[in-house]
């Protein structure tokens, strides 16, 4: 009887034994699983559509417009796209920008400080009142919807009541001859040409953010924690994950985001309406669902939120390109987040159907 000495041979990539990490991924399924994909559809569609029934749009000074207004909102709807990627809400973005902006103006103005003083107190005081949403969250378990828009509410009368019982009307003084004021601007609300054409500096910063959020998302430990405790946050915390410390950690990145906000509202117009911000916490969480993000938690992308800003500011601006009636944005708008929700499901499916 004779007997095969022969090693038996390595699995290969298809073979149901072998590491996972060698299965080869074809470039559909690699493409069909990227939570922006639906969003990037939309928005060519968008910019074809607008190019050829706005005849101003493809100007170059128009299309800086476009991302400015796009930049205003990528700003927050970066950090909100994190939040709902860990399965939270944050009701409270809008008018937090607006705190923001009154805390640093009337501290400076009150207290006779360099703007960078108040700017800085601003920072302070935003951020613990995301660490507060955080922790109120996780310790009352009671659902963010609840939580935040608490917070919502308290932040809305804080605004106006301070404002009018420090200043004595609903906006604050002018804080422009202030020392520390030009440095400021140029900071959150400066100007750059570029080949004849002005930029905001404010999409600097989104870019910035986009980048910063993708890289923690993708490349560290703390981007497998936020997918994992929207995914499942009973199992996360099993697995040794830190889920408290992860979802306060995530409101105080909305708390920043709103801090560069609102600067950037203070330093452009020296002066700050206390009501301000109310409606826009909504604007942000319909960008990040327009990007890919789910209701549900788990799933999206830094760079699918600022697809989805940029659909918004290209709908915003192209309609008065257009010269259409204003009037009719919310309905756009409205069957924009429609038409991507179910895109974006059905993009979903299909990739968990090609596995």
């Amino acid at each position: 009887m004779s007997v095969n000495t022969e090693a038996p041979a390595p699995p290969g990539p298809d073979s149901p034994s072998a590491d996972e990490r060698l299965l080869r991924t074809s470039p559909l399924r690699t493409l069909l699983a990227r939570p922006e994909l639906g969003s990037v559809v939309g928005a060519l569609a968008v910019f074809v559509f607008f190019a050829c029934v706005a005849g101003g749009f493809l100007h170059a000074s128009s299309l800086s417009t476009v991302l400015y207004a796009s930049s205003t909102i990528g700003i927050m709807a970066v950090p909100v796209a994190l939040l709902m990627i860990g399965g939270e809400f944050d009701l409270s973005a809008g008018v937090m920008v607006t705190s923001s902006a009154l805390i640093s103006s009337m501290f400076s103005y009150q207290m006779t400080a360099n703007v960078w003083v108040g700017a800085g107190v601003s920072l302070l005081v935003t951020l613990a009142i995301g660490a507060f949403n955080g922790f109120m969250l996780t310790r009352t378990k009671l659902p963010s919807f609840i939580v935040t828009l608490g917070t919502f509410l308290m932040l809305t009368g804080m605004n106006l009541g301070f404002t009018k019982l420090i200043d004595g009307t609903v906006s604050t003084k002018t804080i422009a001859d202030m020392e520390g004021f030009p440095g400021a601007r140029a900071l959150f609300a400066s100007t750059l040409t570029v080949g004849g054409v002005d930029f905001k500096v404010t999409i600097l910063w989104w870019l910035a953010l986009v980048a910063v959020a993708s890289w923690v998302l993708l490349r560290t430990r703390v981007g497998n924690w936020i997918f994992a405790v929207g995914g499942n946050a009973d199992a996360a915390r099993a697995v040794g994950v830190p889920v408290a410390k992860t979802r306060i950690g995530l409101y105080m990145g909305v708390a920043f985001g709103a801090w560069i906000s609102g600067q950037h509202l203070l330093f452009s117009f020296d002066a700050v309406q206390s009501g301000e911000g109310v409606g826009n916490e909504l604007i942000y969480i319909i960008a990040a669902v327009i990007g890919g993000c789910l209701i549900t938690g788990g799933y999206g992308s830094a760079v699918g939120s600022a697809v989805g800003a940029l659909l918004f500011g290209m709908t915003s601006k192209g309609i008065v390109f257009a010269e259409w009636n204003p009037d009719w944005f919310k309905f756009f708008l409205g069957a924009m987040l429609l038409l991507a929700t179910l895109l974006n499901t059905w993009v979903r499916k299909r990739a968990e159907a090609t596995k």
